[in-house]
Order: C-alpha cells, then sequence, then structure tokens
C-alpha cells in the first residue's frame, strides 16, 4: 500500500510495511504542522513510521528528517547518498524563514542497494532501492515489485526525447523500465500510469 501525502512543494509517499510505515522524502523544513495534518488524514501517527528514505538530499526532499528522527523515525541511508547528506545545510542556513537542524548521520542505518531488497524485506516491503544519478549523485529510486515505482526527481519519462544527449538520464530509465513498471510516482509531477 503507497499513500501519497501532497503537503507543500514535493510529493512524499508513505509504503505500509509489517509492523509500519517507510517515508518516501520530507519536504522543506517548517511543514512539520503539515505533515502532521496530511498523516492524521490517514489515521498515522509518526511513531507509527519506522523509516525515512530520501531521494536524494536537496532540502526540498529532507527538512523534516532531524526533527522525525528526534521522534523515534530511524533514517534509512543509500552508501552512494553518504557524501550529500549536508548538502542542503547551507541552503538552510542561509534561508532564515525555516528552522532547521542538520541531520546527525551518525544515527542513520547505512546500506548499499544490492542489500536494499532483503533490508526491506525484513520490513515487510517487496521491492529493491536502485541508484539513478541523472538528477544529482545521491539520487535513488525505489521499485516495488507490484509495479509501483517513486522516482524522486528523475526527469519524466515522456520528457525522456528531448533529453537525447543525456546518456545518464536515459541509463536511469532503461534502469528503471527493466522492473515493468506500471505505475511511476514523481516528486513534483503528476503520477504517470503505464
Amino acid at each position: 500500500m503507497v499513500i501519497k501525502l501532497k503537503y507543500g512543494n514535493t510529493n512524499t509517499f508513505l509504503i505500509r510495511g509489517k509492523s509500519g510505515y517507510l517515508l518516501i522524502d520530507t519536504d522543506y523544513a517548517g511543514t512539520l504542522p503539515a505533515f502532521y495534518g496530511a498523516i492524521k488524514q490517514y489515521n498515522i501517527k509518526v511513531n507509527d513510521i519506522l523509516y525515512i528514505l530520501a531521494t536524494h538530499y536537496h532540502p526540498d526532499h529532507i527538512g523534516l528528517v532531524s526533527e522525525l528522527m528526534k521522534q523515534g523515525v530511524k533514517l534509512l541511508v543509500i552508501d552512494t547518498q553518504c557524501s550529500n547528506i549536508h548538502y542542503a545545510d547551507e541552503i538552510f542556513i542561509r534561508d532564515k524563514r525555516f528552522y532547521y537542524e542538520p541531520i546527525d548521520e551518525g544515527d542513520a542505518i547505512v546500506i548499499s542497494c544490492k542489500e536494499s531488497r532483503e533490508f526491506l524485506k525484513d520490513v515487510g516491503i517487496s521491492g529493491e532501492i536502485l541508484s539513478t544519478m541523472s538528477h544529482s549523485e545521491d539520487s535513488i529510486s525505489l521499485v516495488l515489485d507490484n509495479g509501483i515505482c517513486i522516482v524522486g526527481d528523475l526527469e519524466p519519462v515522456e520528457y525522456l526525447g528531448a533529453y537525447e544527449e543525456n546518456v545518464k538520464l536515459k541509463a536511469d530509465w532503461e534502469l528503471v523500465m527493466s522492473y515493468n513498471p506500471k505505475l511511476i510516482y514523481y516528486a513534483h509531477a503528476n503520477e504517470k500510469v503505464l
């Protein structure tokens, strides 16, 4: 079961596991009250969320991570993301409108994409995490065995023709499509049924 949450600028997602939820992305810092309202609509509480996984570490995807970690949600990081965890720190420091506390990666669970299927299986989710680095070097996508894919800021597949020279984007979509997706969820676009 995937729940799409829209409480700010970024689509975020909750995926039901056997004992709780995996949250994919958060919005900007300062959106915690709106996040609470969004999950309340589904009778979900923060302590029902086991893990947060960011599709990448840009500010509109990780603004609530530290606040949710303080409430007991564990951060799941793919090893290729480690060097980018603090990418947004300087951006948030310059923007005084939002309270933001940098992520404590010492409390994160770090796995590789290769280990992701087993990790997700233990949580009760059938699927795996793929490195899809055409948007940023830390970008990942989640592909579920039921045909649902969450691709973060990967350029929409229908725009692929406009990027003929972008070898990385083409390779990312070839990888995602090799899993025969039925439904693609984006962070900033409407979902695409295939």
